[in-house]
């Protein structure tokens, strides 16, 4: 392994230059200049989104790989230029690293990096490198371009508006389940091996999740511009919240339309744990929250991967979970909260 110290900034640097492969035509340069050059087409607007990565706070790295860790760091970042129904373009990385991590470490990390880059066809264009005396933090700003005046907003959804989610829920909160206890179980033994082969379905939501830039394109293709959308990262309840709030409106969604998979129910009913908590409350799972007119219902209702799970409703009649029997329960955000 190769200690830092023995190739310095600009020489960590030139190493992760050479990994760098330019595949946007708005891109004029990237990466070895004071700073990049992009040129955003005509009629096109920019759409910019930030996102840290802090080591004990979003991240463990007992049980996160780097690899998979630097592929995570840019599909989140790309889930959020998706939740504005744009398309991503280019990042700009900056790493905090401890003395520590060796060279080949932080090129195991850009190699997750990479492999993001080239899944979602985006451009590494610049960034900074920088020692720590704490943990490893990554900063990525995600760039992206949406059709001017198209890019979709939280707050254009009206009564009557269908509300949509992407894929299934609940399956990166019940991951990070899994490592925890592994991680318990490794600490009161250390030779104890962890027992994670049972788990692949939930332990990629958690390690390596994707943005769903799929459903973006697939929704364009449709013909179907969602009148307000918002990514799933700290739990359902809490993104329904936002919407509502960013609306003016209410919400209505309905306990047996929420999507869950099957190994993700397994895992849940393993630790005791109510699924419909999971589905609201866990988080990480980047899915995308929209909701479109009800005329477009036919569009989208034999879509594989959506599921409408309920509609926006009246300011007055607030935020509610409709259980099977009928009853209103109130939604309350009870997801990751950053200051606690």
């Amino acid at each position: 392994m190769t200690p830092l110290d023995k190739v310095g900034e600009f020489g960590l640097i030139r190493r992760i230059q050479e990994t760098v492969h330019l595949q946007q035509p708005s891109t004029i340069l990237g990466i070895g200049d004071d700073a990049a050059i992009l040129a955003p087409p005509a009629g096109q607007e920019l759409v910019i989104s930030t996102d840290l990565l802090v080591e004990g706070v979003h991240f463990d790295l007992t049980f996160c790989p780097l690899k998979h860790l630097g592929y995570k760091a840019v599909a989140v970042n790309v889930s959020d230029v998706a939740a504005m129904n744009a398309l991503p373009t280019q990042i700009v990385v900056a790493l905090s690293v401890p003395s520590r991590f060796s060279v080949e470490a932080v090129e195991e990390l850009y190699e997750g990096i990479r492999l993001a880059c080239e899944a979602y066809n985006v451009d590494v264009v610049g960034g900074d490198t920088t020692g720590s005396r704490s943990g490893l933090t990554i900063g990525i700003t995600a760039l992206g371009l949406a059709e001017a005046g198209k890019a979709v907003r939280r707050s254009g959804a009206g009564p009557n508006d269908l509300l949509c989610v992407t894929g299934d829920l609940g399956g990166a909160y019940l991951g990070l389940q899994v490592l925890e206890r592994e991680k318990q179980a490794w600490q009161a033994d250390p030779e104890t091996q962890p027992e994670l082969n049972k788990y692949p379905y939930v332990l990629q939501r958690q390690l390596r999740p994707e943005a769903r830039m799929d459903v973006v394109h697939e929704l364009r293709d449709l013909g179907v511009v969602p009148t307000s959308m918002i990514d799933i990262s700290d739990g359902l309840a809490s993104e329904v919240l936002h919407l509502c709030a960013a609306s003016g409106t209410g919400a209505r969604i309905f306990t047996e339309n929420l999507p869950i998979a099957n190994p993700t129910l397994e895992v849940a009913e393993e630790f005791n744990l109510d699924p419909i908590m999971c589905m609201l409350n866990g988080g990480e799972d980047y899915e995308l929250l929209f909701t479109v007119p009800l005329s477009d219902h036919d569009k989208i209702k034999n879509h594989p991967d959506i599921t409408i799970i309920g509609h926006m409703v009246d300011k007055s009649e607030g935020a509610n979970l409709i259980t099977k029997a009928g009853q209103p329960i109130p939604l309350r955000a009870q997801g990751f909260n950053h200051f606690e």
